[in-house]
Protein backbone atom coordinates (compact mmCIF):
# COMPACT_ATOMS: atom_id res chain seq x y z
CA UNK A 1 0.00 0.00 0.00
CA UNK A 2 1.34 3.45 -0.87
CA UNK A 3 2.27 5.80 1.94
CA UNK A 4 -0.33 8.63 1.79
CA UNK A 5 -0.20 11.69 3.95
CA UNK A 6 -3.42 11.89 5.99
CA UNK A 7 -5.23 15.11 6.74
CA UNK A 8 -6.55 15.32 10.30
CA UNK A 9 -10.33 15.73 10.52
CA UNK A 10 -10.50 16.97 14.09
CA UNK A 11 -10.36 20.68 14.90
CA UNK A 12 -6.60 20.66 14.46
CA UNK A 13 -4.59 22.93 12.17
CA UNK A 14 -4.92 20.56 9.17
CA UNK A 15 -8.16 22.11 7.83
CA UNK A 16 -7.23 25.69 8.67
CA UNK A 17 -4.95 25.93 5.65
CA UNK A 18 -7.71 26.26 3.04
CA UNK A 19 -8.31 29.55 1.22
CA UNK A 20 -11.81 29.65 2.76
CA UNK A 21 -10.64 29.54 6.38
CA UNK A 22 -10.26 33.31 6.59
CA UNK A 23 -13.77 34.03 5.21
CA UNK A 24 -16.54 35.20 7.50
CA UNK A 25 -20.31 34.79 7.14
CA UNK A 26 -20.87 38.17 8.75
CA UNK A 27 -23.14 40.38 6.64
CA UNK A 28 -24.50 37.52 4.49
CA UNK A 29 -28.27 36.88 4.31
CA UNK A 30 -29.66 33.89 6.18
CA UNK A 31 -30.47 30.73 4.25
CA UNK A 32 -34.15 30.38 3.25
CA UNK A 33 -36.33 28.22 5.50
CA UNK A 34 -37.60 26.19 2.52
CA UNK A 35 -35.50 25.28 -0.50
CA UNK A 36 -36.26 27.45 -3.51
CA UNK A 37 -36.63 25.85 -6.92
CA UNK A 38 -36.99 28.09 -9.98
CA UNK A 39 -38.03 31.08 -7.89
CA UNK A 40 -40.85 29.26 -6.03
CA UNK A 41 -40.35 27.73 -2.55
CA UNK A 42 -40.76 23.95 -2.39
CA UNK A 43 -44.32 22.83 -1.69
CA UNK A 44 -45.83 26.11 -2.93
CA UNK A 45 -47.70 26.11 -6.22
CA UNK A 46 -47.45 29.14 -8.48
CA UNK A 47 -50.59 31.21 -7.88
CA UNK A 48 -53.11 31.08 -10.70
CA UNK A 49 -50.77 29.85 -13.42
CA UNK A 50 -52.98 28.05 -15.95
CA UNK A 51 -51.13 25.02 -17.33
CA UNK A 52 -53.46 24.09 -20.17
CA UNK A 53 -56.35 21.82 -20.98
CA UNK A 54 -56.21 18.06 -20.39
CA UNK A 55 -58.87 15.56 -21.48
CA UNK A 56 -60.30 12.94 -19.13
CA UNK A 57 -61.89 9.91 -20.79
CA UNK A 58 -63.59 6.77 -19.55
CA UNK A 59 -62.43 3.85 -21.72
CA UNK A 60 -63.59 0.21 -21.81
CA UNK A 61 -62.67 -0.82 -25.35
CA UNK A 62 -59.80 -3.28 -25.65
CA UNK A 63 -59.48 -3.77 -21.90
CA UNK A 64 -61.44 -6.96 -21.35
CA UNK A 65 -64.55 -5.13 -20.14
CA UNK A 66 -62.65 -3.24 -17.44
CA UNK A 67 -63.16 0.50 -17.11
CA UNK A 68 -60.10 2.76 -17.13
CA UNK A 69 -59.87 6.54 -16.66
CA UNK A 70 -57.42 8.01 -19.19
CA UNK A 71 -55.93 11.50 -18.93
CA UNK A 72 -54.31 12.77 -22.12
CA UNK A 73 -53.25 15.84 -24.13
CA UNK A 74 -50.75 17.18 -21.60
CA UNK A 75 -48.66 20.04 -22.95
CA UNK A 76 -45.39 21.26 -21.55
CA UNK A 77 -44.75 18.63 -18.88
CA UNK A 78 -42.33 15.74 -18.92
CA UNK A 79 -42.53 12.11 -17.89
CA UNK A 80 -41.35 12.65 -14.27
CA UNK A 81 -44.17 15.11 -13.56
CA UNK A 82 -46.73 12.81 -15.20
CA UNK A 83 -45.51 10.00 -12.97
CA UNK A 84 -45.89 12.21 -9.87
CA UNK A 85 -49.42 13.14 -10.92
CA UNK A 86 -50.25 9.48 -11.57
CA UNK A 87 -48.95 8.55 -8.09
CA UNK A 88 -51.12 11.24 -6.49
CA UNK A 89 -54.15 10.04 -8.45
CA UNK A 90 -53.54 6.43 -7.43
CA UNK A 91 -53.32 7.41 -3.75
CA UNK A 92 -56.46 9.57 -3.91
CA UNK A 93 -58.49 6.94 -5.81
CA UNK A 94 -57.15 3.93 -3.94
CA UNK A 95 -56.48 2.10 -7.20
CA UNK A 96 -53.64 1.22 -9.53
CA UNK A 97 -52.53 3.06 -12.60
CA UNK A 98 -49.68 3.76 -14.98
CA UNK A 99 -48.21 6.22 -17.46
CA UNK A 100 -48.28 4.86 -21.03
CA UNK A 101 -47.61 6.65 -24.31
CA UNK A 102 -47.70 10.06 -22.61
CA UNK A 103 -51.11 9.33 -21.03
CA UNK A 104 -52.04 8.60 -17.43
CA UNK A 105 -54.25 5.55 -16.96
CA UNK A 106 -56.09 4.99 -13.66
CA UNK A 107 -58.04 1.79 -13.02
CA UNK A 108 -61.81 2.26 -12.66
CA UNK A 109 -64.16 5.16 -13.38
CA UNK A 110 -62.46 7.79 -11.20
CA UNK A 111 -63.04 10.88 -13.35
CA UNK A 112 -64.23 13.16 -10.51
CA UNK A 113 -61.22 12.39 -8.27
CA UNK A 114 -58.79 12.75 -11.18
CA UNK A 115 -60.36 16.10 -12.17
CA UNK A 116 -59.94 17.40 -8.60
CA UNK A 117 -56.24 16.52 -8.55
CA UNK A 118 -55.65 18.10 -11.96
CA UNK A 119 -57.45 21.28 -10.88
CA UNK A 120 -55.24 21.48 -7.77
CA UNK A 121 -52.21 21.18 -10.10
CA UNK A 122 -53.53 24.20 -12.10
CA UNK A 123 -54.63 22.21 -15.15
CA UNK A 124 -58.01 22.71 -16.83
CA UNK A 125 -59.60 19.23 -16.92
CA UNK A 126 -62.29 18.56 -19.52
CA UNK A 127 -64.49 15.44 -19.60
CA UNK A 128 -64.21 14.22 -23.17
CA UNK A 129 -66.01 11.41 -24.94
CA UNK A 130 -69.27 9.76 -23.88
Amino acid sequence: MADHKRIPTDDGPGLGQTPFAALSSEGLPLAPEHPVVSGVPAGVKPAGKHRGRVDILRVKAGRGGKTVTVVKNFTGIGLPEKERLAKAMQRACGTGGTVKNGQIEIQGDKRAEVARILTEANFHPVFAGG
